[in-house]
């Protein structure tokens, strides 16, 4: 059983997403453990805890960067048993940029969902910055989490057309979308162990 965290900092669409495939049966062999937020107000913390049923954890940012204050996550992880061996971390609107210590000592356990068709426009803003550079197609993708910016292996991408009148709130909805049907997805084809990772290409395995 694969013990499941959830790292968000917002309202948690995607970790919504996750939680109801685990909890229709659609995503097996995944117990989701815990919910941790950088925000005391992230609205998605009061959806895992009345909707899920799931603890969560808020560990206060107080000016601290870096290791200093992953490390302090790691604390949370080791106490709810998501372990570097068996576990999984899933990065739903986390907005910090996770440490290499952080990454080290859970490589390749930790994916993320980025909104846009990746290595086009990493970082803030993808949709606006999509709009503005004139793409005819943007997207999303879910990735494994490296040392860069939205740099890792990449999982899986769905496509979304962008249309002339589009503004960065119209497409980031449609996106949003989609995000919502391959996140889930991606989540279980790692806990069906039908994910293999040779250097950067990502292969799964029908």
């Amino acid at each position: 059983m694969i013990r499941l965290a959830l790292l968000i900092s917002g309202r948690g669409s995607n970790m919504e997403a996750i939680l109801t495939a685990i909890r229709s049966g659609v995503i097996k062999n995944v117990k989701p453990t815990v919910v941790i937020s950088d925000k005391k107000d992230a609205i998605g913390l009061e959806i895992a805890s009345n909707k899920f049923g799931i603890p969560v954890k808020v560990v206060s940012q107080k000016g601290i960067k870096g290791w200093l204050y992953d490390s302090q996550i790691v604390t949370v992880l080791q106490n709810f048993g998501v372990d570097p061996d068996s576990g999984l971390i899933c990065l739903a609107g986390f907005m910090r940029i996770l440490s290499p210590e952080f990454v080290g000592r859970y490589r390749m356990r930790i994916i993320n969902i980025h909104p846009s068709l990746l290595p086009a426009f990493p970082g803030l803003h993808a949709q606006k910055k999509a709009i503005e550079y004139g793409v005819k197609v943007s997207g999303c993708t879910v990735h494994f989490v490296n040392d860069g910016v939205d740099s890792g292996p990449i999982i899986l991408q769905q496509a979304v057309r962008v249309v002339n009148n589009d503004t960065e709130e119209t497409l980031s909805d449609r996106i949003l979308q989609q995000e919502h049907q391959i996140y889930p997805r991606a989540v279980k084809l790692f806990a069906e162990g039908k994910i293999t990772v040779v250097d950067r290409h990502v292969s799964i395995m029908k």
